[in-house]
């Protein structure tokens, strides 16, 4: 079959993939090429399982695998084959040198763009796909712009703004789609070719064209307003435990307000995953380059109230199991940083279950899908911990049930099961709001909810 266009993406991760793989669904005529140094990631996407959980990749990657979508190793032959590039490479927050702990390290993304030059023969559109700080794209190009020749590189940045739990139907009813270009005439050409790509299935009405540095920052903004939300209706429901006000009532009545809405105003133990603390820490370290310490100090609280929220909650736990955790039996239920996916990355349950074992508790940890990141995650953690997919097994013989991930299953166990089967008195704490609290104290339980009256039996 002769393809219409050609597309590689250079990296196979939880963006890379579950984009691909949607744009090789929408576009049959197009062929879709993923590539990634991680040759185990490249097998494991050519196999029955999926290196990635997404409720609906699954079944796209199946359909479209073999025919339009290619999952590859041979890195320097497809970037010679195709002109239109994504780079979708990891770029986590450096842990050396200057700005450590808060800026994003690009030696991936430098990497990239060094084997984009040495194997390109031709002129290459390059496209920004990994979430990155405010003018990345000037590096890229510096690096590409050492070209010899006819050869010329356009770099474009189009952020994704897709949700773990809910990639594929956030690419395929994209909010908005986002392409950035310098707005040359060469620019705005290749913005072009790749608004062609996603109005195929997104109306054009959602296709968003900007300057390159707007696109690049919309990224970090928007996940920074998503993670303020969070530790903002978080810390009122600190309030809300010394007041006696109901933090679920409380956030209806504010989401209510039309200028507010009631998006990411679910109390919890705090924000994880790959984004917001990440891209946070991004925008704190700009603002101080810029000089703009106020700004600075500002969303850096954010990440703090992120992180007090999870010593409460754990003070909590301490504090009502009489003032010792040594030798009582844990059971986690939900240790991914949110409901349907298996990602845990940054996830609140990684820092609460290490807190809890230098409390010498026993640990007993339960999720429908991320037990073995939460194996690899906790490895070499001093402590006793049990790995039981079954949760009713993983409740047998504790002390007390942590809710740490919204799993949809988890508001529909039997609770009075698992209640039967526990060391008395019983102890559930809620970290999601998820349960019904008046049925689990009358059933029995001891339960410590976020942001609500706990309920005893004391």
């Amino acid at each position: 079959m002769k393809f219409k266009k050609k597309i590689l993406c250079i990296g196979a991760g939880y963006v890379g993939g579950p984009s691909m793989a949607m744009i090789a669904h929408k576009c049959p005529d197009y062929r879709v090429t993923v590539v990634d140094i991680n040759s185990e990631r490249i097998d494991a996407w050519n196999s029955p399982h999926l290196p990635v959980y997404e409720p609906g990749l699954d079944k796209i990657v199946k359909q479209c695998r073999g025919k339009n979508l290619f999952f590859s190793k041979d890195i320097e032959n497809q970037i010679k084959e195709n002109d239109l590039i994504f780079v979708s490479v990891n770029t986590p927050t450096k842990t050396y040198g200057a700005g450590a702990d808060m800026a994003a390290d690009l030696q991936y993304l430098e990497k990239t763009a060094r084997q984009i030059l040495k194997y390109s023969h031709s002129s290459k559109i390059v496209i920004e796909k990994s979430t990155l700080p405010v003018k990345t794209a000037l590096t890229m190009e510096k690096i590409l712009s050492s070209a010899k020749g006819k050869i010329k590189f356009e770099v474009l940045s189009n952020p994704e703004f897709m949700a773990e739990g809910s990639a594929m139907n956030d690419l395929e009813n994209p909010d908005r789609v986002l392409i950035g270009s310098r707005e040359t005439k060469s620019g705005l050409k290749a913005r072009a070719r790749l608004v062609e790509i996603y109005a195929r299935w997104v109306p054009l009405k959602k296709i968003i064209t900007s300057n390159i540095w707007s696109s690049e920052l919309s990224k970090l903004v928007a996940n920074a307003f998503l993670a303020q939300r969070v530790s903002s209706i978080n810390s009122i429901s600190a309030l809300c435990e010394k007041t006696d006000a109901d933090i679920v009532e409380v956030a209806k009545a504010v989401g209510l307000d039309s200028r507010i809405g009631d998006k990411f105003l679910r109390a919890g133990v705090g924000f994880g995953g790959s984004c917001f603390k990440k891209d946070i820490f991004n925008l704190v370290y700009l603002c101080h380059y810029y000089g703009l310490r106020e700004v600075a100090s500002y969303w850096e609280n954010i990440i703090k109230i992120n992180q007090y929220q999870q010593d409460r909650f754990i003070a909590n736990i301490l504090h009502a199991m009489f003032g010792t955790l040594a030798g009582k039996k844990i059971c986690i239920l939900g240790f991914a940083f949110k409901a349907d996916t298996s990602d845990t990355r940054e996830s609140p349950a990684i820092y609460i279950s290490q807190k809890l074992l230098t409390e010498q508790a026993e640990l007993t940890i339960s999720d429908p899908r991320a037990l073995k990141n939460a194996a690899i995650d906790l490895a070499g953690v001093k402590g006793k911990i049990t790995y039981i997919d079954d949760p009713y097994k993983a409740a047998a013989g504790c002390h007390a049930l942590l809710i740490l991930t919204d799993w949809e299953m988890y508001r529909t166990l039997d609770y009075r099961k698992l209640y039967r089967s526990m060391v008395k008195p019983a102890f559930l704490f809620d970290g999601r709001n998820i349960v019904d609290y008046q049925k689990c104290h009358a059933i029995g339980f001891n339960i410590y909810p976020i942001g609500r009256k706990a309920l005893t039996h004391f």
